[in-house]
């Protein structure tokens, strides 16, 4: 108690004392006093920034991710070469392109020849054209007792115009041809009178309306309607109309390395008529439909080069109320071996000829106007192959292969129905192809085994000279012969061009054929076989240009005047010869 007022004592006196001391400071008057100053600053004051400031964006104001191609376009070359670096060098001299000409010549054997081609292109993006071309021979055949003068008249137009989808064409051929059954077998003594009775000639007229589409930017890649009507002088008609479309279908959505697929599609249909059999009057209807479906698929990988697919067809014989379903594969490998020098193929693949009148017409005009039509079935054809280069110069290519056939056509000789001295058969007269000098058609079941090899040598920049070669042997299953087929076939070939002068030889080889040989008329079977010897055929075709628009053609065949024929008794001209000149010009 006594400690506590102790203490409190000293602060009484303590608070006492100051309260003294600040009454007394008031009695001097204190004033405070402002001093203003210009301030110059120097850098030295100056304080630095030591962390950088952090900036955020909405995400709106952020920056976006910048994608881009380059499109590869060509660039004029600013490179200017210095005059007299090339030298040396023989650049030829530019000869000028005409879209027009007009060729005419005259041979031997009183052989016309007339040619002509127009062409125009406007500026509407749309073409035009028109070729023409006739060729005859109005003297006889040696050693023939019957007219053997032929000619063949042709004439074509098209007119094609680009749109903005898709680009059409639409065309119209046109032909005809004259020939005269003069083959007499030589084993037959024919009367002069039965001879003057024989009506030999025969004609073929051929029209073909053709239109041809291809898209832009389309799974559709072109396509082709067209119908062809083909006749002749003994009343045969036949109607050709065909649907083609080529189709590439995309397989990215599958996966993106996939390529695409080509599908190659299509509609046939084939109907004629021929007024009556060889056997006898009975009239020879043929009616097929035939749906075509070929998917293919192209691909690289490891050094291979891979086309695989198949073919699918269906065959609709309406006149013998046949169906026949046929699918076959289509493969093909192929793959550099040692590059530029060696490139090794392989594969198999199937397919469904249509055989045509207008088709055995163009091989053989000696086919009687009473032939029986089917399709004939390729049922497997394995191959392999080599081609490349052996040096800059020289090129080659070697095939062997073997094919199977089912209804093969061969052409085979008819019998005759005369036995030399009458021109009557069964009270009715004989017709000008029915004293055996016309050919019919046998159909058999055949495997082919073949070997190809040609070659090409480019000697310099004038001449080149190439070779073909073929061997082919044929098993038959019920023909004696592989009626009228070579073994053997060769070919030579030499071109020659200068400035002013160009020629082409070709030395054809075929080897011997065989034939049915009779002793007895119609309707007698054969008695033998007739062989026809091989021949070689040399040909010349050269010209000389005056200038760019004349120029002179001649052209020689059958330069040896070689003997021989083709089908069993229809001898071939002797050596001929035709000039002419070609005019070049532009509208």
């Amino acid at each position: 108690m006594k400690k506590g007022f102790l203490i409190y004592i000293v602060l009484i006196g303590f608070f006492s004392t100051n309260a003294q001391e600040k009454k007394k400071d008031t009695i001097v008057e204190t004033e405070i006093v402002n001093v203003v100053t210009k301030y110059n600053p120097k850098i030295a004051d100056a304080k630095k920034i030591k962390n950088n400031p952090t900036i955020k964006l909405i995400k709106r104001s952020a920056k976006k991710k910048l994608n881009y191609t380059i499109f590869s376009a060509p660039v004029a070359s600013t490179f200017i070469p210095k005059t007299g670096v090339v030298k040396g060098i023989d650049v030829g001299i530019k000869e000028r392109i005409y879209n027009n000409y007009i060729a005419a010549g005259f041979g031997n054997y009183t052989s016309p020849f007339a040619e002509l081609f127009i062409y125009k292109n406007t500026r509407f993006d749309n073409e035009f054209g028109v070729h023409v071309k006739y060729n005859a021979s109005e003297e006889n055949v040696r050693n023939s007792i019957l007219n053997s003068n032929f000619s063949n008249f042709s004439a074509a137009t098209f007119f094609k115009q680009e749109a903005r989808y898709f680009d059409w064409k639409v065309s119209l051929d046109s032909e005809r041809n004259n020939y005269n059954w003069y083959g007499l077998p030589s084993n037959r003594n024919f009367s002069e009178t039965v001879v003057n009775t024989i009506a030999e000639a025969q004609n073929y007229n051929y029209f073909k309306l053709a239109g041809d589409f291809k898209f832009h930017d389309s799974y559709i890649e072109n396509g082709t309607i067209a119908a062809a009507y083909f006749t002749d002088k003994y009343k045969s008609s036949e109607i050709l109309a065909d649907f083609d479309a080529n189709l590439d279908l995309p397989l990215d959505f599958l996966n993106k390395d996939f390529n695409e697929i080509s599908v190659n599609t299509g509609v046939e249909f084939l109907k004629g008529t021929f007024k009556n059999s060889y056997n006898d009057a009975t009239e020879i209807d043929y009616n097929q439909i035939t749906l075509r479906l070929h998917p293919e698929y192209q691909m690289n990988s490891l050094g291979f080069s891979l086309k695989a697919g198949f073919k699918t067809f269906v065959s609709f014989d309406l006149e013998n109320e046949l169906t026949n379903f046929l699918l076959y594969p289509d493969v093909l490998v192929e793959t550099p071996i040692i590059k530029k020098y060696i490139n090794a193929y392989a594969g198999v693949t199937g397919n469904l000829h249509t055989n045509t009148y207008k088709q055995f017409t163009e091989e053989n005009p000696y086919v009687s106007p009473t032939l029986f039509i089917t399709q004939t079935a390729e049922t497997s054809n394995l191959f392999i192959g080599f081609k490349g280069n052996l040096t800059s110069a020289l090129s080659y290519h070697i095939k062997a292969s073997t094919k199977k056939e089912e209804d093969k056509p061969l052409f085979f000789r008819n019998n005759s129905k005369s036995e030399g001295t009458s021109a009557v058969f069964n009270g009715e007269a004989i017709k000008g192809y029915e004293y055996g000098n016309s050919f019919g058609i046998f159909y058999d079941d055949v495997q082919t085994t073949s070997i190809f090899a040609e070659a090409e040598y480019k000697y310099d920049k004038h001449i080149t000279f190439a070779s073909q070669i073929q061997f082919d042997k044929y098993t038959t299953t019920n023909a004696l012969e592989s009626w009228n087929l070579p073994t053997l076939q060769g070919a030579l070939l030499t071109k020659y061009k200068a400035n002013k002068w160009y020629a082409t030889t070709n030395i054809f080889y075929v080897s011997e054929r065989k034939d049915a040989l009779y002793d007895a008329t119609f309707p007698s079977s054969l008695t033998g076989i007739q062989t026809l010897n091989s021949f070689i055929d040399l040909n010349l075709d050269s010209g000389y240009h005056f200038n760019d628009k004349f120029s002179a053609f001649l052209r020689l065949n059958n330069i040896l005047n070689t003997d021989y024929q083709r089908f069993a008794n229809f001898d071939t001209q002797g050596f001929q010869i035709l000039g002419g000149i070609t005019y070049k010009f532009d509208f």
